[in-house]
């Protein structure tokens, strides 16, 4: 077979494959919506699947296309309806918490964490003593407070931090007591039970509280918990 003879074959089984590439695909002009932002394309049916020129819809949607190698980054403004608050959540009060009083918020838990869990070992282990080792704890967890206070910019704020002023005061009832049985030789149910802790509803509370809160704030929404009540 001569090299005439194989062009020829090429060229017919490649017009063969051109047909059959036609008569499975169709194009037609249609109307598309994306974020808001309306315009006409071209829409190509291929096999039973649908496929949108890139530029045409980067256009419509006033958006923007990069290439990084084989890389295509497309960018599309938010929409504008997305944008405009609805009669239901323009009435609705803000949840969001400001920055300042997050990260104060986040330093305070983080302290009273630290608290709990020294006055948790110390009642486990039946350490001995006057709660002397524990002041420097409390005062470090007030302070967390006073400056989460001072942070304090708007509603949601000034919500969040009154169930952090609850729990502190819940924290320092709570280790008051347990000083005073340790004063009098009563936390051995502590360290003798595995389990004391568990049945105890105050530590329970209080735990629950400080999980809650330590998910709460930095989540930057105010929500409501009545174990911080």
């Amino acid at each position: 077979m001569n090299i005439l003879t194989k062009a020829s074959q090429l060229t017919f089984v490649l017009l063969i494959l051109s047909i059959t590439a036609l008569a499975q695909s169709e194009h037609s002009t249609r109307t598309i919506v994306v974020n808001g932002h309306t315009g006409e394309a071209t829409i190509y049916r291929i096999d039973g699947k649908s496929f949108v020129d890139l530029e045409s819809l980067v256009q419509i949607a006033n958006g923007t296309m990069g290439f990084k190698g084989n890389q295509i980054t497309l960018i599309f403004p938010a929409s504008n309806r997305a944008q405009e608050p609805t009669a239901a959540t323009a009435n609705r009060p803000s949840t969001e918490m400001s920055t300042d009083f997050m990260k104060a918020g986040v330093e305070f838990i983080s302290d009273i964490k630290t608290w709990t869990n020294a006055l948790t070992y110390a009642v486990q282990k039946g350490v001995p003593g006057d709660g002397s080792r524990i002041v420097i704890l409390h005062d470090r967890a007030a302070e967390g407070l006073r400056i989460a206070r001072v942070s304090v910019r708007n509603e949601s704020d000034n919500n969040a931090f009154q169930l952090l002023a609850t729990h502190f005061a819940d924290v320092k009832k709570w280790s008051d007591s347990l000083i005073g049985e340790r004063k009098s030789m009563d936390t051995g149910k502590y360290s003798m039970s595995q389990d004391a802790l568990e049945r105890d509803p105050t530590y329970q509370r209080i735990t629950s509280c400080t999980r809650f809160l330590g998910t709460m704030v930095p989540s930057g929404h105010y929500q409501d918990d009545s174990n911080c009540r």
